[in-house]
């Protein structure tokens, strides 16, 4: 007996729990400054995001899924892709779409069950929130074939959670990027629990990165916590692809500090002493330890960031509130190219119209 291959999945973390540098940095982060647009990021992002649970709870809102925990995945992924890369989110991905230019009052209006809020004018290449798991990544599969296709020197990212890595749609779209060498990058958000079963049982694999060794593609681990290790792993993976070298999964490992959606509970299937853990890991007051032990950083400067996220918050939600509501005819807007009779008498009847014409 012979041994045929072997295989290994690579793991880069550079702050510890308490924001410590555990070795050299990269060189985009030699300057600690350099990362302070990263954390003011972040603390946009956690703003934003308590301000559309307080919407929600107040009855002005949807059902929302959280953001809280993932902060810096969202941010070191803001900071390397390029205006010209497409990013195909999952539903968690708001920080992203906030830092590649999309008014957060557009989120707000997603969530408020306004379907004009999963139109991005400001990012027009990047694909709507999509809530069917897996789903989005053979479509990320056709827009990586579309860009190798053209030519192109740009990248696509899909993002997926944990439990995602479990489904048929993953493993044919790692198969599909792998035999097309696809200028792809897929970016999987282990924060341990698929609403309510924890990562430990829906696999038996080691960890959820291996899983594109069998697709025959690049894979790696990398702490979600970190934002300076997730923009050193998501942007090599990105320059890969642009460069024609083919598809990577990154595994990025984190901890869903909120319940899974506002129509959760998380309590029932989670313990308070595990979540008390996972907080002592959490991004924000990593980053935020490391930028104030390098001299980047202050309380004042924490108190006006604080004041200016607020601020941005209420503004957001001002402008989503003030949002006149669509006109009863979006209904059927992109049903059909051509309406089919059944469905003209109705769109003529929302309208208030008396002819089955009156809303072309």
């Amino acid at each position: 007996m012979s041994v045929v291959a072997r295989f290994e999945v690579r793991y880069t973390q550079y702050l510890d729990e308490r924001g410590r540098a555990l070795g050299p940095l990269p060189e985009f982060a030699r300057d600690p400054r350099a990362l302070v647009p990263a954390y003011r990021a972040m603390v946009l992002m956690r703003a934003l995001d308590a301000k559309a649970i307080a919407l929600q709870r107040t009855g002005r809102m949807g059902t929302y899924a959280s953001t809280l925990g993932k902060e810096a995945i969202d941010a070191g992924c803001g900071a390397v892709l390029e205006k010209d890369d497409v990013v195909l989110p999952s539903y968690r991905e708001s920080g992203v779409l906030f830092l590649r230019g999309v008014a957060p009052h557009r989120v707000f209006l997603y969530w408020g069950g306004d379907e004009r809020g999963n139109v991005f004018p400001e990012s027009p290449r990047d694909f709507p929130f999509c809530v069917p798991i897996a789903t989005q990544l053979a479509h990320a599969v056709g827009v990586a074939y579309a860009i190798r296709l053209r030519g192109e020197r740009r990248a696509a990212l899909a993002f997926a959670g944990d439990g995602a890595t479990s489904k048929g749609d993953f493993h044919e779209a790692l198969n599909a990027a792998g035999v097309w060498c696809l200028p792809l990058v897929v970016l999987v958000v282990n924060n341990q629990y698929a609403i309510s079963m924890p990562r430990r049982r829906q696999t038996a694999a080691e960890t959820l990165a291996q899983k594109a060794i069998a697709a025959g593609i690049a894979c790696e681990q990398v702490d979600g916590n970190d934002a300076i290790a997730v923009r050193d792993v998501v942007g090599r993976a990105l320059a890969r692809a642009r460069a024609g070298d083919g598809p990577t999964l990154v595994e990025a490992l984190t901890y869903r500090l909120s319940d899974h959606t506002t129509a959760d509970d998380a309590s029932r299937y989670r313990s308070a002493e595990e979540l008390a853990e996972a907080w002592k890991r959490e991004p924000v007051a990593r980053l935020r330890a490391w930028l104030a032990a390098n001299g980047a950083w202050t309380k004042e400067d924490e108190v006006a960031l604080e004041r200016e996220c607020a601020a941005r918050a209420e503004a957001a939600a001002k402008a989503y509130l003030e949002t006149p509501p669509p006109d009863p005819e979006q209904m059927f807007r992109h049903l059909y190219a051509q309406l089919p009779a059944a469905y003209r008498w109705q769109r003529a009847a929302a309208c208030g119209e008396a002819t089955e014409d009156a809303c072309a």
